[in-house]
């Protein structure tokens, strides 16, 4: 099993470019089951779980091909399509869920396995099936997969959701773009995912308007058609690699980046002492001094503080003068990351939902173990500034959501590599 090497190296210098969303992308890919044109996707990361779909869609009936070495996805499906999403493969990751809207749309039928993904809380599925069961769709649970099925197809409807679920505006969104009659979808998630989403729709003939807002209305049209769409820039690589520097010490320019993708976690960062500039090529950030401030930081969906950058900001404070409070809201047991970083010597006292953070002069390797996504990065950023040798096991969580993280942060000055094993 692969592991990560980093050795405390001093100051960063240089230029980072950022992939696209992850997030955004495994949004994206499953829209090719609306439509019999293909659908292009440029701008795509090169990761594992773009893999997965990958797997799935073609499960499905779907064509997907890789150009350019994967930064270009096409995809069409205008053959059989299977509308079941099988356990082996769904289980991989949790995104898989997103089949479930395109399939009932095209088909007025689907069998979609339970998904899986990283450990991080029960994620229920129920927001998702009631947002669906709102358009028409009769949905049923029977060992382990999810049975979904209309009686002459999906119809609009005005539906209001409970909790601004990310994966269950998606589904919607797509599922209503082929409804038929007018759809509404009030507490809708705000993400720019979800309005990478939107446009690319509106790119395949959807008609669409209010995302963006708590409030999106979708006319249903009879059929898509095929489109080329650039997938936004992933707000979570971005914001992680913009720690970088914050940990330690030195410059680095996000190629890419925008602020409007990242404003509260911006916001943070001017807090705790950081600059970051706007430049002609994306985002400038720079350590203003030697050790950052202690800010405090509660999770809420988007344009609030991002859950999947809690992990990487931790992992900064650990070392900030004072003491930071972080409160989780938006998925349980996503601390896993807090006892690693206390074999590295932070000081971090974990209670239900809130961690508080003693900022500490220094952290110094260790050998830690990753056990999810964003906390597998959290353990490498900390790294950077840490005396000695820190060894990162179970890193193929990182392959999930980073592309080619040890080449990006060696070409600053990082002191990283990866060994295979």
């Amino acid at each position: 099993m692969d592991r990560i090497i980093v050795r405390g190296n001093g100051p960063l210098s240089g230029q980072i470019p950022i992939a696209g969303a992850k997030n955004a992308c495994l949004a994206l890919m499953p829209a090719t089951l609306l439509s019999e044109e293909p659908l292009t996707l440029t701008n795509a990361p090169r990761l594992s779980d773009i893999r997965t779909m990958t797997e799935l869609l073609a499960s499905l009936g779907a064509e997907v091909t890789q150009l350019q070495g994967g930064k270009v996805l096409a995809s069409g499906c205008h053959g059989e399509i299977n509308p079941v999403a099988d356990y082996e493969i769904v289980r991989k990751m949790r995104a898989s869920n997103l089949v479930l809207g395109p399939l009932l749309a095209r088909l007025g039928h689907a069998v979609v396995s339970l998904p899986g993904g990283c450990a991080i809380g029960a994620r229920p599925m129920d927001i998702h099936i009631e947002a669906l069961e709102a358009l028409g769709a009769q949905i049923e649970l029977k060992e382990g997969y999810l049975h979904a099925k209309t009686q002459g197809g999906l119809k609009g409807a005005v539906h209001e959701m409970r909790f601004a679920s990310v994966g269950a505006t998606e589904n919607f969104l797509m599922a209503a773009s082929l409804a038929k009659g007018t759809s509404v979808l009030k507490n809708a998630a705000r993400e720019p995912e979800i309005v990478d989403l939107a446009n690319c729709l509106r790119a395949m003939g959807a008609q669409i308007s209010g995302d963006g807002t708590s409030t999106i209305e979708i006319q249903g049209v009879d059929l898509l058609h095929g489109a080329t769409h650039p997938v936004v820039t992933d707000r979570i690589e971005l914001g992680t690699y913009m720690l970088a520097p914050v940990i330690a010490g030195g410059e680095v320019e996000c190629i890419g980046g925008r602020i409007d993708l990242i404003a509260a976690f911006c916001e943070k960062l001017d807090l705790a002492g950081i600059s970051v500039t706007e430049t002609d090529k994306g985002l400038k950030v720079k350590n203003r001094g030697d050790r950052i401030k202690a800010v405090d930081v509660v999770t809420e969906p988007f344009p609030g503080f991002p859950t999947d950058l809690q992990a990487q900001l931790m992992a900064a404070l650990c070392t900030a003068e004072g003491t930071s409070v972080l409160e989780e809201k938006i998925f349980e047991n996503r601390f896993m990351h807090a006892p690693e970083l206390m074999r590295m010597g932070a000081n971090i006292e974990v209670h239900g939902g809130h961690a508080t953070v003693h900022g500490v002069s220094k952290m110094k390797g260790a050998p830690v173990m990753a056990t999810d996504l964003r906390a597998s990065v959290s353990l490498i950023l900390a790294a950077l500034a840490a005396e000695g040798e820190t060894e990162v096991r179970r890193v193929y969580h990182l392959d999930r959501g980073y592309e080619r993280l040890v080449r990006k942060l060696s070409a600053v000055g990082a002191d990283i590599e990866r060994i295979h094993e």
